[in-house]
């Protein structure tokens, strides 16, 4: 017989993750997510024209600096979503940001953990494969029905299960040897349920951006209708509307519709960031769900 931490039932888990939309109305975690998603998208510009000037060694150092801003303010945010999801007063997002830089590198060391494990499973694979040339192309009608699902699972559980859960127990201060047990325990416990969750978060998420992309493309049209029928503006509708989805600035545009597009860019960043924060959260609630407690450290291992 197993024990398991104490915490909500499958029930109570799922609506825990339902109310993460409430991360939306989070003004620091908007805050910090958005001037992620605005410095990430400078330095993914430097990036390109570093590659098309052909400098490899600006390009390196752009796409370095991407990364690091990514990674760590996405981290921040979640650390500001955690002090929300454990009904603490959100931290300062600057004080958000001194623990995301104290804290960040543990997820890449679990990262890099499990990835080695993955490496050896694939490696087997390879082994085996390679075992056929030697006895035979019929030893392959024994390695498919057993790597297929092996790799297909070690995938799944990558995606669905290791990220979604070490994250999160990154974001509430849990070192790396923590998480590694955590991640351990809830294999041999309630994976499925884990993944359940992991996939009604990533749900969530793509209908809160799928109601964002209906705001965006509903508010855009009406925009434009309204500016070029009756005020009589002359603003182009396709760049606006391209403008609102990410689309590039395409030249020889007039100075209304340049105008326009530029402020359509800043409303495709807060509507990119509203579906991210709702995820973030997500991530929060489904450790929470086998973690009720943050402050305690988990039991190493399942006890018989």
């Amino acid at each position: 017989m197993r024990v398991q931490h104490a915490g909500p039932s499958p029930l109570q888990a799922l609506d825990m993750v339902l109310a993460s939309v409430d991360a939306v109305r989070n003004g620091r975690a908007l805050y910090l997510l958005m001037t992620t998603t605005a410095l990430a998208g400078l330095l993914l510009w430097a990036t390109r024209r570093a590659l098309i000037a052909q400098s490899d060694l600006w390009a390196i150092v752009a796409a370095a600096a991407t990364f690091f801003v990514v990674f760590y303010g996405s981290n921040a945010t979640g650390i500001v979503l955690m002090d929300e999801a454990c009904g603490r007063t959100p931290r300062h997002p600057r004080d958000a940001l001194a623990d995301a830089l104290g804290r960040g590198h543990r997820l890449l060391v679990v990262v890099l953990c499990v990835l080695l494990l993955m490496a050896a499973l694939l490696a087997g694979a390879a082994g085996l494969l390679w075992l056929a040339t030697l006895l035979g192309p019929s030893l392959i009608a024994f390695v498919v029905p057993f790597a297929v699902p092996l790799l297909g699972v070690a995938a799944l559980l990558l995606v669905g299960f290791v990220g979604p859960l070490a994250a999160p127990a990154v974001w509430a201060g849990l070192r790396i040897g923590a998480v590694l047990r955590l991640l351990r325990t809830e294999l041999r416990g309630r994976v499925t349920q884990l993944l359940l969750l992991s996939a009604a978060v990533s749900l969530l998420s793509a209908t809160v951006a799928g109601l964002v992309t209906f705001v965006l493309l509903a508010g855009g049209r009406l925009l434009v209708a309204l500016a070029t029928v009756l005020v009589g503006l002359d603003i182009a509708p396709q760049p606006v509307l391209g403008a609102l989805f990410g689309r590039g600035t395409p030249p020889g545009l007039g100075p209304y519709t340049a105008a326009a597009v530029t402020g359509a860019g800043a409303v495709f960043a807060f509507g990119l960031v509203l579906p991210g924060v709702v995820y973030l959260r997500g991530l929060c609630a489904v450790f929470l769900a086998v973690h009720p407690d943050p402050d305690a450290a988990p039991p190493p291992y399942p006890a018989p």
